[in-house]
């Protein structure tokens, strides 16, 4: 028998009492994750039926399921190098976000057409260094500002998971030149002690 770590323990007791794991395994839905778009697009109503929307980071599929959902019609391009679990209906790219390969898929897909949403819940692989993940995670919010310059339409709009840290606060100030409006928001579902935050961002100036 494997005898499992301290830390492997202390995990496996924080997700048995997490209310919103308990909730998306009794509700079917993929994750905890799917609570956390919920709640944000029920307070800025990002999301509506024939969207056009570029999920980046999207394994295992909780945001892409409540997409699935919502867009009735709509266009839902997920990418991610882990397996998704989605309907047929959404176009699944396996790759890395930026990756060339991957900038040429979203393009044949899109031919021509612009997004009305881009939404990233990307994070880093912790290596336990915090200056070292807090400036990964910043080079994930550049990725997903630069699928907005290629692809996102004006006015459109922008949410992604970012980390309380050096640099967001710049990078926020930013943004605002670039979006009409720009909040920095941290859903019920997201877990108090993380250091996890949605930045959204709407109105873009193309």
């Amino acid at each position: 028998m494997v005898k499992r770590s301290k830390s492997s323990d202390r995990w496996l007791q924080r997700q048995r009492k997490d209310y919103f794991v308990r909730r998306a395994q009794d509700g079917g839905q993929i994750s905890r994750a799917h609570f956390k778009l919920e709640q944000i697009d029920q307070r800025f109503r990002l999301v509506k039926p024939h969207q056009r929307v570029l999920e980046l980071g999207a394994a295992p599929g909780g945001w892409t399921h409540y997409l699935e959902g919502k867009l009735q019609g709509g266009l839902l391009i997920a990418v991610d190098p882990l397996p998704i679990t989605a309907s047929q209906d959404i176009y699944l790219i396996e790759g890395l976000a930026g990756d060339v390969q991957v900038d040429e898929e979203i393009n044949t897909i899109l031919d021509g057409q612009q997004l009305d949403l881009v939404l990233s819940d990307m994070a880093p692989n912790i290596s336990g260094v915090r200056t070292v993940d807090q400036a990964r995670a910043m080079d994930l919010a550049d990725l997903s500002l630069e699928s907005c310059h290629r692809w996102l339409k004006t006015g459109g709009a922008m949410t992604i998971k970012a980390f309380q840290g050096e640099g967001l606060d710049h990078w926020v100030g930013a943004l605002r030149k670039q979006f009409a409006k720009v909040l920095v928001t941290k859903p019920k579902a997201s877990r108090s002690e993380s250091r996890e935050v949605f930045v959204v961002a709407q109105g873009f100036r193309a």
